[in-house]
């Protein structure tokens, strides 16, 4: 992030800012994003947009914002394109654009906002499990700091989730508006009515897997592709594509593909810009240098961040159940960042000592050449390496 572009002091500023922080910034960033992302696309449906319509418009903006950024400030650090790579990114993109957008907008479609953003926070769970089983992620529970990881994974889980199945009593009330102005963007963001609920939800637990595995893939393939924007660049034309072949066959009715009012146009983009191209660009970044687990747990803070903006946009008052959710979800966020940050220190110690022990072994082994009566039957020094 603090590669691009930008004044001199501008950059001096940013590189002051530590890494650990600048993640943390980004990755709340992200949630706020997802979470109006959420209200928008439920916007979108109740208008009468085509899912599919939706989806292939949301990343023909994505890619066309992605690719310049990708091509210039990418082009000494992006490795020749290969075959296998090629396969990778196919494969990469029918998971995390194709399957993930695709079961999302169907599952939101027979759901409501509110249930699509409480059952994303599953994903944190998944993705800590893909990655252990992948070796991605290592967990020792003989340790406090793989103790601390798995409970804070299950806190935040249990937190969102509070805050999603318990209501209990109003904590705080706050003084609705007296007139509200008509807006197609607000209307009817509640529960979906005549829909197949069963289904939503396996089209959501089917996008949540989707998710987790597209988050836990990526880290091993940005290792042999540093090239953070044009792995993103890829995946989306690739995802892209798929969504087009699927339109020619599912989407052939031309006037579906016409926008017919500014509400939909400003949900198209808003998906495009805000929740494909700067909210990839920005994940891939994060899990490059904190891991899918680090990405994935912030997942429950979007929940919390739905909580406060209906309250604030549209007048709901705060409950019991959303308080203490809260508390669970910031202790959570602790223990596994907490978890994290003692498994690096751990780490650290165990490289200091690997290190060390060649140099001792070293100084030993000359220190006994030169005492050893057996000297004259070794190799002189200067014809040792020979």
């Amino acid at each position: 992030m603090a590669e691009i572009g930008g004044s001199l002091p501008t950059r001096r500023m940013l590189c002051s800012v530590p890494e650990r922080v600048q993640l943390h910034l980004a990755m709340l960033a992200l949630q706020f994003g997802y979470a109006g992302f959420h209200v928008v696309s439920r916007a979108a449906l109740n208008m009468g947009i085509s899912k599919l319509v939706f989806i292939v418009y949301r990343n023909i903006i994505a890619l066309l914002l992605l690719v310049p950024f990708a091509y210039f400030l990418e082009k000494k650090e992006r490795p020749a394109l290969t075959l296998n790579l090629v396969i990778q990114f196919f494969l990469l993109a029918l998971v995390g654009i194709t399957a993930n957008q695709g079961f999302y907008m169907l599952g939101l479609d027979n759901t409501s906002p509110t249930f699509a953003s409480a059952i994303q926070n599953s994903v944190p769970a998944i993705t800590f499990l893909l990655a252990v089983i992948l070796r991605i992620e290592k967990v020792k529970l003989n340790r406090k700091d793989g103790i601390a990881k798995v409970v804070g994974t299950l806190c935040c889980v249990a937190g969102a989730t509070v805050i999603t199945l318990y209501k209990g009593p109003a904590i705080y009330t706050p003084n609705k508006p007296v007139h509200q102005p008509y807006s197609p963007m607000l209307l009817s963001l509640g529960d979906a009515k005549g829909k197949n609920w069963t289904l939503g939800c396996l089209f959501l637990i089917g996008h949540c897997l989707s998710w987790s595995s597209w988050l836990v893939l990526q880290a091993p393939l940005l290792k042999k592709y540093p090239a953070r924007l044009s792995v993103t660049s890829y995946t989306c034309f690739f995802g892209l594509i798929q969504f087009l072949i699927i339109s020619a066959f599912a989407e052939r009715n031309a006037q579906n593909w016409v926008f017919n009012s500014g509400g939909e146009i400003f949900s198209v983009f808003y998906a495009g810009v805000v929740a494909s191209g700067i909210a990839f660009a920005v994940q891939i970044w994060c899990i490059d240098r904190g891991g899918p687990v680090f990405v994935a747990v912030y997942q429950p803070v979007q929940t919390l961040i739905v909580a406060i903006m209906a309250s604030l946009a549209l007048g709901e008052e705060f409950y019991l159940g959303g308080i203490i959710g809260a508390i669970l979800i910031i202790l959570g966020l602790y223990l596994v960042l907490w978890g994290k940050s003692e498994e690096k220190k751990f780490a650290s110690k165990e490289a200091v000592a690997i290190q060390s022990t060649p140099e001792q072994v070293h100084i030993r082994t000359q220190s006994h050449i030169k005492t050893s009566i057996t000297q004259p039957l070794l190799l002189p020094p200067s014809t040792e390496n020979v």
